[in-house]
């Protein structure tokens, strides 16, 4: 197997993880309205884990694209 590929391949593999990335993020979001609206008064004080667990989500997703793209065009 030649290097460009297996350069190829491995960004690939990495770009997995923006898409757990998503997916953690509709979850996230998902999980904090089902519970906004059975329970309205206990949203507001669940926002700041709501942003909390957005940020973090969001880091990884960013940390993967980032290593996909040092996989690519570094050395």
């Amino acid at each position: 197997m030649e290097a460009e590929a297996a350069k190829l391949i491995g960004a690939g593999i990495a770009c997995v993880g923006m898409a757990g990335a998503a997916m953690g993020v509709g979850n996230i979001f998902g999980n904090f309205l089902s519970g906004a609206l059975r329970n309205p008064s206990a949203a507001q004080s669940q926002f700041g884990n709501l942003i909390f667990g957005f940020a973090v989500t969001e880091a990884l997703g960013i940390f993967s694209f980032l290593v996909a793209l040092l996989l690519l065009f570094a050395v």
